[in-house]
């Protein structure tokens, strides 16, 4: 029996990911703020999808308050990413608090939490 040998490194992406770093404390006014900056990112001006192939990555590790308003900016951001070919949104350095948050609402399932150490 023989298999084909795989190239490359194993869970490593061949692009550099797009990220966002969310900051401070996200209110609910701040929402529709970071939406549009991650729609800027991942769509041109003529809305055509840019770098299709990269992942999408957001930062939340400099968030100083993980409530409702947090949660809601994710799951918004998650449909973004969705609307942009498919992707699935990658949250980094996730404090214990807004992971807890995740699970209780059931965004756990829906965005990718990364590794957690």
């Amino acid at each position: 029996m023989s298999f084909g040998r795989r190239t490359g490194l194993f869970d490593v992406e061949s692009k550099t990911p797009i990220v966002l770093v969310v900051t401070g404390r996200v209110t609910r006014a701040a929402v529709p703020g970071l939406c549009a900056e991650l729609e800027a990112l991942l769509f041109d001006p003529g809305g055509v999808v840019r770098d299709p192939a990269a992942g999408v990555d957001c930062d939340v590790g400099g968030v100083v308050q993980a409530d409702l308003a947090l949660v809601e900016a994710i799951a918004r951001l998650g449909l973004i990413a969705r609307r942009a070919g498919g992707r699935q949104l990658r949250l980094r350095n996730v404090p214990p608090g807004l992971q807890q948050l995740l699970d209780l609402v059931g965004l756990a399932d829906v965005v990718d939490l990364g590794e957690q150490g």
